[in-house]
C-alpha cells in the first residue's frame, strides 16, 4: 500500500530524512518510533505530499505520486493540533470532507467514535477527547485509503490516552485503514503498532514486529528508543538489558542498594558484579539475591550517545 524508496529530504538548517526505505502492507498499522528531531513528522508530510523530497520516490497502491499535490493522494492526516475549524459543528466536519455528504453515514461515523449525543456542538463545547475523536471521525470521513497520525494524543491527559488509542486501533483494522503512526511513547508504539520502526537522527534504523524490535534491537539506539535501559559500560563493550528481563535464581550475585515503588511495581536500584542497574524486584536495602538476566545484549561501546560538553 504504502513503499517509500530511497527518501531522503534535508533542510537548511538541519534536520530531515535520509535514505529512507520502507513499506507498509494494506490494512497494517506502522508505528514510527523516535524521539523529537528524529525525522517522523517529515517522513509523514513527505507521504502526505506536504513537503517534495530532495530524492527518492513514494508509492501508494502501486501509483507513484511522488509529484502528486497532496488532494489526489487519498491520504488523510490527523495533526497534534487536530486542526478543527471553530464555527463547524462536529457533524458539519465530515459531511464537509465526505466524498459524497451523507448525513445518515456521518452521524453513524460519530457513534462509532462516541460522538453520538454531540454532533452539533462546536469545538469549543467539547473536551480535549471528544475532540480528538471529531478529528480522527473527520479523517475517517474522507475514506482514506492511509490514515497519516502525527502524536495524536500527546495533548491528552494519561487516562484519556490510553483508553482511546486502543479504540482508535480497533476502529482502523474493522474499517482496513493502513496507518502510518508517530509518536515518542515507546508504550503507545507497543499497544498500536503491527510493526514498528524505530528512527533516530532522520535514518529508519530498523523495522519488524513489535515484540521483535523490543527483543531484538539491531543497535543500541534502537534499544534505547523503548525507555527503561540499564547500560553497564564493560571495556570495549556495553552491556544492555531492560528491568523486566531481570529473574530471580539466577547466577549472578547481587546487593539491593535502593527500592522505590512505581503504579505499584517495586523497583531496586541493585550492585551487579559488573556496575549498578535498577531492576523488578521485591528486596529490602543491604540484601544479597542471586539474579539471571535474559537476554543480556552487547553492543559496541563506540555506539554509547555522545554526552554534551
Amino acid at each position: 500500500m504504502v513503499r517509500l524508496q530511497g527518501l531522503t529530504k534535508r533542510f537548511p538548517g538541519g534536520g530531515g530524512v535520509e535514505g529512507v526505505e520502507l513499506e507498509v502492507a494494506e490494512g497494517e498499522i506502522l508505528v514510527l518510533l523516535g524521539a523529537s528531531g528524529s525525522g517522523k513528522s517529515t517522513l509523514l508530510n513527505l507521504v502526505a505530499g506536504l513537503i517534495a523530497p530532495d530524492r527518492g520516490r513514494v508509492y501508494l497502491a502501486g501509483k507513484d505520486v511522488t509529484e502528486a499535490p497532496p488532494e489526489r493522494r487519498n491520504v488523510a492526516y490527523v495533526f497534534q493540533d487536530l486542526g478543527l475549524w471553530p464555527h463547524l459543528t462536529a457533524l458539519d466536519h465530515l459531511l464537509l470532507v465526505m466524498p459524497k455528504p451523507n448525513r445518515k453515514e456521518a452521524l453513524a461515523l460519530l457513534e462509532r467514535v462516541g460522538l453520538k449525543d454531540h454532533a452539533v456542538k462546536r469545538p469549543h463545547e467539547l473536551s480535549g477527547g471528544q475532540r480528538q475523536r471529531v478529528a480522527l471521525a473527520r479523517a475517517l470521513a474522507r475514506r482514506p485509503r492511509v490514515l497519516l497520525l502525527d502524536e495524536p494524543y500527546s495533548a491528552l491527559d494519561p487516562v484519556l490516552r490510553e483508553g482511546l488509542r486502543l479504540e482508535v486501533r480497533t476502529l482502523l483494522k474493522e474499517a482496513g485503514i493502513t496507518a502510518l503512526h508517530v509518536t515518542h511513547d515507546p508504550e503507545e508504539a507497543m499497544l498500536l503498532a503491527d510493526r514498528i520502526g524505530v528512527m533516530s537522527g532522520g535514518r529508519l534504523l530498523q523495522v519488524g514486529a513489535s515484540e521483535e524490535v523490543y527483543a531484538h534491537p539491531n543497535s543500541l539506539e534502537s534499544f534505547l528508543a523503548f525507555g527503561r535501559a540499564n547500560l553497564l559500560p564493560l571495556g570495549a563493550e556495553v552491556l544492555a538489558f531492560r528491568q523486566e528481563w531481570v529473574r530471580g535464581e539466577g547466577e549472578l550475585e547481587a546487593v539491593v542498594l535502593e527500592r522505590r515503588s512505581l503504579r505499584g511495581e517495586s523497583l531496586c536500584r541493585v550492585r551487579l558484579p559488573f556496575g549498578e542497574a535498577w531492576v523488578r524486584l521485591e528486596g529490602r536495602p543491604g540484601e544479597r539475591v542471586r539474579l539471571g538476566i535474559d537476554p543480556l545484549l552487547r553492543f559496541p561501546a563506540s555506539e554509547l550517545p555522545k554526552r554534551s560538553p
